[in-house]
């Protein structure tokens, strides 16, 4: 009688592994990792564009400043964008287009990446004319 409750077990088992197993997203659901890495690609996008206007515009928009603001948005935020994205990559559990934002993450490394360098350039020129 053992054996056959056994048996009877199996195909549970096997429903079990298979109901286990990650499901890819809808295209229509935003998922933890799709809006993780909207913002942070968002984030590094904002951080490309203060850090492209900062390099071409050292003046600051507000007052009379030296630019040294601008630079520093686009510092942060592409380091921000950065990390988000790093994380949304470190914990997706399956590839590019299944949902989980790991393409999306890949797209926030690069602009936060380019943010960063456009920031850090703006700084530096910030300190080099002050």
């Amino acid at each position: 009688m053992y054996l056959r409750h056994l048996l009877a077990a199996a195909p549970l088992a096997a429903a079990a592994h298979v109901l286990a197993q990650p499901v890819a997203a809808s295209v229509y659901t935003m998922s933890a990792g799709r809006a993780g890495a909207s913002i942070a690609a968002l984030l590094g996008l904002t951080g490309a564009v203060v850090g492209g206007l900062s390099l071409a515009r050292p003046a600051s928009r507000i007052g009379t400043g030296s630019g040294r603001l601008g630079a520093t948005v686009a510092l942060v935020a592409g380091l921000v964008g950065m990390a988000v994205g790093g994380l949304v990559v470190a914990t997706s559990d399956s590839g590019i287009g299944t949902g989980n934002g790991r393409g999306g993450a890949y797209v926030a490394l690069a602009v936060g990446l380019i943010a960063t360098v456009l920031g850090g350039l703006a700084l530096a020129r910030t300190r080099r004319t002050v």
